[in-house]
C-alpha cells in the first residue's frame, strides 16, 4: 500500500523503515532535506514540499503526520487544502484529542477523513513495532488496516492472542470515532508517568537502604535516623532491577529499560534529574477533573515532574522563611 509520511524525526523515520520492510511504498517529506535524503537511499520516494508529496500520492491519498503537537493543527489545515474528497490525514503525534475532533469537523465538508492514531513504541518501534490506538471513521480506518497492521507489533509480541479480541491482540485497535485514539493514548501516557514515578521512588528507597552507615549531625534542625542498625544494606540496584525482570509481578518493558540503564551506568552520571512533560499528563488530569474521576497517583507523578525542573524552589524558600520567622530556624547547608 502507498502512504505519505510527514515528519521524519526519531519515530517518523523508523515508522517509514518498518513500513518499507513490509512492502509498502512510502513517499516522505520533512523540512530537513537531509532526513528525506537518508530515507530515499533506503528506498523511500522523496518529496521536496507538501505540494510535491501530495502530487506523488495515488488517490485516495493517505498522509501520516508525525509532528509536534503545537504545529500539527496548522500543518494539517495546510495539507487538507491540497487534498480531495476520499483522502485521509492520520495524526500519529501526541496531540490533544480535542484537536482531532475539531479538525475532523473542519475537514468533513470537503470529504477528507481525519484519523488520530496514538502511537507508542518510541525509538524501539522499528524493531518491536508500535502499539496503535486509533480513532476515526470506520471505513477510513478499515481502508488503512494494512498500514496499521504493518506498524503494529503483531500477535507474538505481547500477551497471548486469547487475552484480547480483534486486532487488539496484534497491537492496534480502532478505539472509536475521531478523538478516541488520542484520548486513549493520552491516558496511556498519564499512566506511564505514574508507573515511571513508582519505579523511581522505589529505587530511591533502595538506594537509601545504607543510611545507617552514614554519620549524621545531631542538632535541633536534623531529625535523627531511628534504629540505624536496620539500614545497613548496600543494595545493587542494577541486580535488583534485573531479578525483578524475571517472573516478578512488577516486570515490564519500562523495567527492562531501567535495568539496562543501571547496568550501563549504575550511578546515572550525566543525568541531572530534570524531567520534562509533553502535555499528555496534564490533559489526562484535566479529563479526570472534567469527569469527576479521582486520579491522585497520576497527579502526583505530574507534579513531581514540575518539581524536578525547579518549579518548587520558591515554595521551598517560602517554607524556610516561615520557619525562620516563627522559630528562628536556620537552613541547613
Amino acid at each position: 500500500m502507498q502512504i505519505g509520511m510527514m515528519g521524519l524525526g526519531r519515530m517518523g523515520a523508523n515508522m517509514v523503515r518498518r513500513l518499507m520492510k513490509d512492502g509498502h511504498e512510502c513517499v516522505v517529506y520533512d523540512v530537513n532535506a537531509d532526513n528525506v535524503a537518508a530515507l530515499v537511499k533506503e528506498g523511500a520516494v522523496g518529496a521536496s514540499s507538501v505540494e510535491d508529496l501530495v502530487a506523488r500520492l495515488e488517490k485516495p491519498r493517505a498522509v501520516w503526520m508525525m509532528l509536534p503537537a503545537a504545529i500539527t493543527p496548522r500543518i494539517a489545515r495546510d495539507l487538507a487544502d491540497k487534498l480531495e474528497k476520499g483522502d485521509a490525514i492520520i495524526n500519529g503525534g501526541n496531540s490533544h484529542y480535542r484537536d482531532a475532533i475539531d479538525l475532523a469537523a473542519e475537514f468533513s465538508p470537503a470529504g477528507i477523513d481525519f484519523i488520530d492514531a496514538g502511537t507508542s513504541g518510541g525509538v524501539w518501534g522499528l524493531e518491536r513495532g508500535y502499539s496503535l490506538m486509533i480513532g476515526g471513521p470506520k471505513a477510513a480506518v478499515e481502508r488503512l488496516d494494512p498500514i496499521f497492521a504493518s506498524l503494529a507489533p503483531g500477535a507474538d509480541a505481547g500477551a497471548a492472542p486469547e487475552a484480547s479480541t480483534g486486532t487488539a491482540s496484534k497491537g492496534y485497535l480502532h478505539c472509536g470515532p475521531t478523538g478516541a485514539g488520542h484520548f486513549v493514548k493520552m491516558v496511556h501516557n498519564g499512566i506511564e508517568y505514574g508507573v515511571m514515578a513508582a519505579y523511581a521512588e522505589g529505587l530511591n528507597v533502595l538506594k537509601a537502604a545504607n543510611a545507617g552507615k552514614s554519620e549524621r549531625e545531631i542538632d535541633a534542625e536534623t531529625t535523627p535516623l531511628s534504629n540505624p542498625e536496620y539500614y545497613q544494606f548496600d543494595i545493587d540496584l542494577a541486580a535488583v532491577t534485573e531479578v525483578w525482570r524475571h517472573g516478578s509481578v512488577i516486570g515490564s518493558w519500562l523495567l527492562d529499560l531501567t535495568a539496562a540503564a543501571l547496568k550501563e551506568n549504575p550511578h546515572l552520571e550525566g543525568f541531572d534529574g530534570r524531567v520534562s512533560d509533553s502535555g499528555e499528563g496534564r490533559w489526562t488530569l484535566q479529563a479526570a477533573i472534567d469527569t469527576g474521576v479521582p486520579a491522585p497517583i497520576l497527579s502526583s507523578a505530574l507534579f513531581e515532574r514540575f518539581s524536578s525542573r525547579g518549579e518548587a524552589e520558591f515554595a521551598g524558600k517560602v517554607l524556610s522563611a516561615m520557619r525562620y520567622a516563627f522559630g528562628g530556624h536556620l537552613e541547613k547547608s
